[in-house]
């Protein structure tokens, strides 16, 4: 059974870091592009940063470009988001995603048809 478990969320002041982690069971993250998106209260599923089977191709939201950073641990199966400079606007709950056989990197919702079950981020100003 395919399962994705995010932590590291938490309550942080505007400004300041937090680091996302997603490890997976019953499933290779090499085999797949990972991604993770995001949904504040009242709001739809935003993407936030997507990354390639190998780790090498990486693909943002402009609103996050150059403060997170989105990784992989291949021995750990894990993706992890690093987040800096962190702005209220960040807050909602976070969820890793796993792509799509034939999806390796991108945005759109209908490539990702595995979520976690969240992670909440608050952010205050």
């Amino acid at each position: 059974q395919v399962q994705l478990v995010d932590s590291g969320g938490g309550l942080v002041q505007a400004g300041g870091s937090l680091r996302l982690s997603c490890t997976a069971s019953g499933m290779d993250i090499s085999n797949y592009g990972m991604a993770w998106f995001r949904q504040a209260p009242g709001e739809g599923r935003e993407f936030v940063a997507s990354i390639s089977r190998s780790g090498r191709g990486t693909y943002y939201v402009d609103s996050v470009k150059g403060r997170f950073t989105i990784s992989r641990d291949f021995a750990k199966n894990t993706v992890i988001l690093q987040m800096n400079n962190l702005k209220p606007e960040d807050t909602a709950v976070y969820y890793c995603a796993r792509a799509k056989n034939f999806y390796d990197i991108g945005s759109s919702l209908d490539g990702y048809d595995t979520y976690s079950q969240g992670t909440q981020v608050t952010v205050s100003s």
